[in-house]
Formats: structure tokens, C-alpha cells, sequence
């Protein structure tokens, strides 16, 4: 059998192990403690509840309980116009995911996938490699250590620019709105963009009307936006605002 048939992608989880863990910990503790103070069981089981919805949550996301996360990501293809001829970026690409979907949707495309990765998630460079090698689009893609506060890139270089979840995360720079003009700068004139990412979360964005005005400030031709949470295929025990009820898809043309 050929190694990379053998191979799994990994993809990783948007729900880190330690959300589960952590809490559970801590209600395990409260729960011992219950024994010489019975109202710290209240205590537990708070903490109990916020382990078991966050292991709820992370098995949805994962393949084996229906895949959330790629249906969620997938809402960002679902909202690309695109003839597949030219170049894309994907700002905060993590372990690839995105970069090689669109590698596979648009066969003829150059795809590009930037990320700061480090620690936190677990992504890296090396893991975007691999499993761009195992789903067989290892040629077509390059990716690049930058920061999505400053992209190494000249302006209006991209036939496509999308980013999913990544925009909050980017830690070198306060103002998120910068971030956003920052990857519409890199957008070729008449370019496309689909962006998804917590931008229902007033205090990074501010009011929706506001960051919609700021992104036609830009000289941007045509900007539109839909809450995630609307999406017909997300329980609503998970569309809670610390989940992903603050999500939602800025697209358009520039």
C-alpha cells in the first residue's frame, strides 16, 4: 500500500483538549471538597457542565460526530465566486485545511497559505506540508511563516484572498479592522474575498454597520455579510455567543 494512502490528515480541533480537562479537573476537585463543605457541589457541577458541553462541542467539530468544523469552513467556499484561474491566499491557514480545498476545487489555481502558527493550536508548517502531500495537492501550494498585520506581499497581488477564524488571533496588532484592510490590500482589483471570523463580537469589531462602513471605506466595490449561526445545520446548543454564535462572513468583490 502507498504511504500516503496509509497517512491521516490532521486537522486538528477548533475545542483544545484543555477546555474539557481543565474544568473537569477543577470539578473533580470542588466535588472532594464537597465532603467537608456540601455547598461547593453546586461549584462542581457548574464546572462539570462547562466540561461536558465543551466535550460535546468537540466531538460535533470532529469527523466522528458529523464534522461541524468542515461544514463551517466550508461556508467560506460556499460564499467564493471564482473561476479557479489565478492566485489565492489564505491568511491564518493553521494545519491547511482551507488551502487544500480550494487547491482540489480549483485545480489550475496557485494557492498560497500564510500562518504565524506557533504553539498555541498545535498547527505548523510542517503539518500543513504533510497533509497537503496526503490529500495529493503537495505541488500546488506553498506556504510562508507571516503575520496578517503585515503581509510580505506587494498590493493587489491576489486573485483571491480568504481567511477563516484566524483574523481575532492575530496578536502583533490591536485594532482587528486592520486586519481586514490589510488582506483587502493584498486583493487584486476586482478580486474576490470571503472572510469568516468572530465578527459579531462587538468589542473587536464594533457594530456590524460600522465594520461594514469602514470596509466600503476602502474603496471596496461590493461587501456583504451573513451570521454563521444561521446556518441551518448548527444545534443550537453550539450557536451560543462564546461558541459560534459571534460568527460571521464578510465577502465580496474589491
Amino acid at each position: 500500500m502507498d504511504k500516503s494512502v496509509a497517512e491521516k490528515v490532521d486537522y486538528g480541533n477548533w475545542v483544545p483538549s484543555r477546555s474539557i480537562y481543565l474544568p473537569g479537573v477543577i470539578s473533580a476537585l470542588f466535588l472532594g471538597l464537597s465532603y467537608a463543605f456540601l455547598p461547593l457541589i453546586v461549584i462542581a457541577g457548574f464546572f462539570f457542565l462547562i466540561s461536558a458541553y465543551f466535550a460535546y462541542a468537540r466531538y460535533r467539530f470532529a469527523p466522528v460526530g458529523g464534522n461541524l468544523q468542515v461544514q463551517i469552513r466550508d461556508l467560506v467556499l460556499a460564499h467564493l465566486e471564482w473561476n479557479g484561474k489565478g492566485i489565492g491566499i489564505d491568511i491564518g491557514c493553521g494545519n491547511a485545511p482551507l488551502v487544500i480545498k480550494l487547491a482540489q476545487k480549483y485545480p489550475v489555481a496557485q494557492i498560497m497559505g500564510i500562518d504565524y502558527w506557533g504553539k498555541t493550536w498545535g498547527y505548523s508548517k510542517n503539518a500543513c506540508q504533510r497533509n497537503a502531500r496526503i490529500e495529493g495537492v503537495g505541488k500546488r501550494v506553498i506556504f510562508q511563516k507571516a503575520s496578517g498585520s503585515a503581509l510580505p506581499f506587494k498590493g493587489g497581488c491576489f486573485d483571491v484572498v480568504v481567511s477563516n477564524l484566524a483574523f481575532h488571533e492575530v496578536r502583533d496588532i490591536k485594532d482587528k479592522k486592520e486586519v481586514i484592510r490589510e488582506a483587502l490590500r493584498v486583493a487584486k482589483k476586482g478580486g474576490r474575498f470571503v472572510f469568516q471570523d468572530l465578527f459579531l463580537m462587538h468589542r473587536i469589531y464594533g457594530k456590524t454597520d460600522d465594520l461594514l462602513s469602514t470596509v466600503r471605506s476602502l474603496g471596496i466595490t461590493e461587501v456583504k455579510f451573513v451570521k454563521t449561526g444561521d446556518s441551518s445545520f448548527i444545534p443550537k446548543i453550539l450557536k451560543l455567543k462564546f461558541m459560534v454564535g459571534a460568527l460571521g462572513i464578510l465577502y465580496g468583490e474589491k
